[in-house]
């Protein structure tokens, strides 16, 4: 996936030393030693670049969790403005050969200007120039991170019907490495808008001699294309481009205003000399540190409108801090279990096998107050027992029997309030309406139903060799063995059924052969369903084609099936609630290729009404088993040392009580701050007026 990623890097920083010579100033000469030297002189301008580049990769993975915690989505707002004008845009000029020569150029163009705007400068000595042009680029990124964050907007190629994400599936390698670095939700603004425009209004503003005409007139035409081809690839809104723009203007005036401030302390003249009398005089060095901080403390105890500015500003940060923590931490692990062996959920509640030094135990949270817990059939069930959890009614097999329990009655007691002499089922499930409740039990591929008075009642239909059977209210849906990618669809006291057959997972011939070079060729012929959820509205399968396990989704009102997520990655672990479907997927896994970030699995839900995919989960460990309720996603997570706990992720963010406290003390500090902070402001005006007046 990386090969893509690589020729485009080659090729921007090779492009950049072609034209050295083409833009270089025209007194100036081209020499060796030059290429070493200015690293030395340029290290820290290379270091903030290098951190930019890198702090990329944890933002987008902060962003993808909060928009998946909170929802937050900005794109029908710009979509209600700007309407199918993007669409028109591509429809207008869409053709193979401009489709592929715009994908290289947005991304190794855009590579190209942001290494090349300060590899010009440093290495030609123009440090005018350089230390506003590195400050500016930072700028852009720092003041772009709130609008990342909690202003989501999507590419118009993934929201606009008909309109179609060109670069992003120009080929499947391609599609894989952008899937793989992009969130999809950083629209607002455009940073291939806002960097290259940053960098023209840099050279427009402070390149006095015009030295480098030449370059910026370059900058302004690549800036122009790029404008074009983020719109027609479906990547961009028109908005975005206008938020760039602005986000550049201002990084520029902010650039001006920080940069002798900045460089006054982190100039590499001046930091390579502090680094000398560290190593050379540690006495001396940290005298001059101890003036500083002294220096530092009397400004600050006794603070003009500057410092109080500058404590507002550091509140204000804490504040968007506290929030952002929050918002991107809103899984909770479940207290009172040790060993998870696997987990049973109903809106409200949680029951989980605990495997215990003393024996298995059922573990039942209440999930509206995770410091409720009780403990179930401690020593009298297997790790492997079948268990059903519907509303709050919980049903458990041992070898002899089958208990069911009523969740809302532990505060009293603790016993079953059913037990059905058996022997010990191979799967069970309970399902039903308010009125009419069933327990169902699955041996030997065939099934036996009870009524909520432990009593066998008919099912109305004769169905043997079941292989997989799922409930969701009087509907029963089955995979019979000798019907490997069908699913039966049929009622409790009904004898008619439904087959769905032959559920399609086949996907593109480029997907196909991928997995061919991989080792692990597809075989639909021999495909099988391995697991499967339904609702009213739809059914998710994962079926297994040998080379991996897809998750396809029907649609029950119109039949049609699509694939849920990528097709050369194994899917496990599905479930459906309320039009949300989660699974685990180990996501951008090549076995060829191992690599070790990408081992562990990840949880994905998609909202089944748009069709937006989101990942839960974007870390190094291992999460499996999701369970979507109403209000909670339920999903087992292994730590590093190997510990496995059951987090508990809600749909509705909320700020925990600590952060509140915070939040309402940096307020009220906030406001106080601004207040004294403008006062100050206006009253150093009138003395400054004053004193001009009377020169």
């Amino acid at each position: 996936m990386d090969g893509i990623y690589l020729s485009w890097l080659v090729s921007a920083l090779a492009l950049g030393v072609i034209l050295l010579p083409v833009f270089k100033p025209p007194w100036m000469k081209i020499t060796l030693p030059t290429f070493v030297d200015f690293f030395r002189r340029y290290w820290i301008h290379i270091l903030i670049v290098f951190v930019i580049y890198n702090s990329k990769d944890i933002l987008d993975q902060l962003d993808r969790i909060i928009i998946a915690n909170t929802g937050l989505d900005m794109t029908p707002l710009i979509y209600g403005i700007e309407g199918d004008l993007v669409l028109e845009v591509q429809k207008l000029f869409e053709a193979k050969w401009l489709t592929v020569a715009l994908t290289h150029f947005y991304v190794s163009g855009f590579m190209f200007i942001c290494y090349v705007s300060i590899f010009y400068f440093a290495f030609f000595d123009d440090r005018w120039i350089a230390d506003r042009m590195t400050l500016s680029i930072a700028w852009v990124y720092i003041l772009a991170i709130p609008f990342y964050l909690f202003f989501n907007v999507r590419v118009t190629g993934d929201y606009i019907p008909g309109m179609e994400t060109l670069a992003y599936d120009l080929t499947p390698e391609i599609s894989d490495w952008f899937r793989r670095i992009d969130p999809f939700t950083n629209g607002m603004p455009s940073l291939h808008i806002g960097i290259p425009f940053a960098v023209w209004l840099c050279l427009t503003r402070f390149d006095e001699d015009r030295r480098w005409n030449n370059y910026r007139a370059l900058v302004l035409t690549y800036t122009l294309i790029t404008a074009f081809a983020i719109i027609y690839l479906g990547i961009h809104w028109f908005s975005d481009i206008i938020g760039g723009m602005l986000i550049a203007a201002l990084a520029v005036s902010v650039a001006d205003r920080t940069s002798e401030s900045w460089w006054k302390v982190f100039d590499e003249r001046t930091m390579n000399a502090r680094i000398v009398t560290l190593l050379t005089n540690p006495k001396k060095a940290f005298g001059i540190i101890k003036s500083r901080c002294s220096s530092i403390y009397h400004r600050y105890r006794n603070p003009k409108s500057r410092e109080t500015g500058v404590m507002a500003i550091v509140v204000f940060l804490l504040l968007f801090s506290v929030i952002t923590w929050d918002l991107s931490s809103q899984s909770l692990p479940a207290d009172g279990i040790e060993a998870p062996q696997g987990v049973a959920t109903s809106d409200g509640w949680m029951a989980t096998i605990d495997n215990r030094l003393t024996g298995p135990v059922v573990v039942v949270h209440n999930l509206a107050d995770l410091n409720l817990n009780w403990e179930l059939m401690n020593g009298s069930i297997e790790t492997d027992s079948p268990y059903a959890l519907s509303g709050s009614k919980l049903a458990i097999a041992n070898l002899t029997t089958l208990s069911v329990f009523n969740l809302d009655m532990l505060h009293s007691s603790t016993s079953p309030i059913l037990s059905i002499q058996m022997e010990r089922p191979d799967y069970i499930l309970l399902t039903g309406t308010g009125e009419s409740a069933y327990i169902i039990a699955k041996m030997n591929g065939l099934l036996s139903a009870y009524n909520s008075l432990g009593i066998e009642i008919p099912l109305g239909f004769d169905v043997a060799d079941i292989d997989l059977v799922r409930a969701n209210g009087i509907e029963i849906a089955m995979v019979l063995e000798n019907e490997p990618t069908s699913v039966l669809l049929s009622r409790i006291g009904s004898a008619g059924s439904i087959t769905i057959e032959n559920i399609n997972a086949s996907s593109t011939p480029e997907q196909d052969e991928i997995l061919e070079s991989w080792g692990t060729p597809v075989d639909m012929e021999n495909a099988t369903i391995t697991d499967f959820v339904f609702d009213e509205n739809f059914i998710a399968v994962t079926v297994n084609v040998s080379a991996t396990e897809r998750l396809v989704v029907y649609n029950r009102s119109n039949g049609l099936q699509w694939l849920a997520s990528d097709a050369k990655y194994a899917v496990s672990d599905p479930s459906i609630k309320n039009g949300i479907l989660a699974w685990s997927i180990r996501d951008h896994l090549d076995p060829t290729n191992p690599i070790e970030k990408y081992m562990d699995g990840e949880i994905q839900f998609v909202n089944l009404t748009n069709n937006h995919t989101q990942l839960l989960t974007s870390d190094d460990l291992h999460q499996w088993g999701p369970q979507v309720l109403e209000n909670h996603l339920v999903y087992f997570e292994e730590s590093i040392d190997g510990e496995v706990t059951i987090q508990i992720h809600s749909w509705e963010p909320a700020l925990t009580v600590y952060s509140n406290v915070i939040l309402q003390i940096g307020m009220i500090l906030g406001v106080f701050l601004v207040f004294t902070h403008i006062v100050q402001r206006q009253s150093e005006s009138r003395k400054t007026m004053s004193r001009s007046e009377e020169e």
